[in-house]
Parts: structure tokens; C-alpha cells; sequence
């Protein structure tokens, strides 16, 4: 049983927003099921840290979620700054028992095991100056991060954080979530987010004690990235 992670999925199979626009998105969605099926198993599970799919609201979301309800696995969700369809745990949660979905689990102010790991996260919030900041909303998903971080210790795992937005970018940084991650001695975080031109600046490998992971689909060439070993050696 392997962990594997991919975040940005970005699907549109009910809505009218091609990413064929953008510079090597051509064809993703096909690119990723390939990529998909022939590295994960029925066994294993994947974090899909958030911007899932295009639609603004889920029952428009129902074929994204269909087509990676498909793909083999077990796949563990959180937000992204474009997911529009998301409203509550509790709706979305009913909306896949209505609607027989069934590999599909929510990560939203709690956590879920894999062996001797606790999987932790929240959206995060914007850090590289392109919206104007939120206070309340950044203490919020500061809140998140530390409740799910708590849930996997009362669980007796050791959290590892997934987010959607990177907590440092270049030269930008956000504090409350970095305080969050310092606190608890979190030293393993997989983001999403960036794309393009965008990689460049991102920040990959061990900053302030901690280790980032970029997991963007694109930046892994939409193909969901083995992650058991990086998470394994995490643990030591």
C-alpha cells in the first residue's frame, strides 16, 4: 500500500473551462488518467490537495468526481482557492453517498492514517501578494491546519501537512501558518498552487528546518508522485 500525492487537478468535465488554454495542459485530463492507472493501485491512497475541479457548485462537479471515484485507490481531498463548488463537509459528504461515490474522503479539520503517519492540512491562504491579505481568513486556516495537526497526535501519528497554497513563496511568507508548523515540529509539507512560470520561485527542499514538497499536477507532469519513501524517511 503506497502514499501517493497530486494536487491541481483542475477538471471541467461539467463545465465549459478548458485548460488547454495554458502552456502544457493540452490533453491533461487523459494524461493523468494514464499516468494514474499505471502507477496506482487499488490498494493505495492519494492526497489531492485542492483545486479539484472547475464546476461552481456540486451536483456541476458530479463528473470530475465520477471520473476520479474511477481511478484506482483510495483519495483523500482538501480545498483549493478555485474549488467554487465546495460548502460544507457535510453536504459534500452526502452528495457522494447519494450519488455512489465511494473512494473519496474530505480532509477538513481532521486527519486520516496512513500506517504510522497522520495525513494533516487546510487550504492555506495567499502569500505572494497577488490578493489583498485576510486577516480573519488566514487565522482561520491557521486554526484548521493546528486542529487536524492535534487530531493525528491524539491518534498517535506523526502529522505530515498537506496545503494548497505554499506557506513561503520566493521571497514571501506566511507567518501564521509557518507558526503553526513550527509549534508542532512539523518537518514535511506537500503544496500545490503554483504553476508555469510560477515554479521557478517556488521553494523545494528544506527551509527553515522543514522540508516542501511541490506537488503541483503540472510541475509533476500530471502524474501522481510516489511520495511512501519521502514520507518514511520523514518519520526517522
Amino acid at each position: 500500500m503506497s502514499l501517493f500525492a497530486i494536487a491541481d487537478l483542475h477538471l471541467s468535465f461539467g463545465t465549459d473551462k478548458p485548460m488547454d488554454v495554458f502552456p502544457g495542459w493540452t490533453d491533461h485530463a487523459s494524461r493523468l488518467e494514464k499516468n494514474w492507472r499505471e502507477r496506482v493501485s487499488d490498494d493505495d491512497t492519494v492526497v489531492i490537495p485542492g483545486d479539484i475541479s472547475w464546476a461552481m457548485s456540486l451536483p456541476g462537479a458530479l463528473s470530475d468526481f465520477k471520473f476520479i471515484d474511477s481511478l484506482p485507490g483510495k483519495k483523500i481531498i482538501s480545498k483549493g482557492n478555485h474549488d467554487y463548488w465546495w460548502s460544507t463537509m457535510a453536504k459534500a459528504e452526502k452528495f457522494f453517498d447519494d450519488n455512489d461515490i465511494k473512494s473519496i474522503s474530505i480532509l477538513h479539520n481532521n486527519f486520516y492514517p496512513y500506517e504510522d503517519i497522520g495525513i494533516c492540512g487546510t487550504r492555506g491562504w495567499i502569500n505572494d501578494g497577488s490578493e489583498p491579505q485576510d486577516k480573519k481568513v488566514i487565522l482561520r486556516e491557521a486554526q484548521r491546519l493546528e486542529r487536524s495537526i492535534q487530531c493525528a497526535l491524539d491518534g498517535g501519528r506523526k502529522p505530515v501537512v498537506f496545503l494548497h497554497y505554499p506557506p513561503l513563496f520566493n521571497q514571501d511568507r506566511n507567518a501564521e501558518i509557518m507558526d503553526v508548523l513550527h509549534r508542532y515540529e512539523i518537518k514535511l509539507v506537500f503544496y500545490g498552487h503554483l504553476h508555469g512560470s510560477a515554479h521557478r520561485f517556488a521553494v523545494i527542499g528544506e527551509s527553515e528546518g522543514i522540508e516542501f514538497r511541490l506537488i503541483s499536477s503540472d510541475f509533476l507532469h500530471f502524474s501522481p508522485l510516489n511520495i511512501s519513501d519521502i514520507v518514511k524517511n520523514n518519520e526517522k
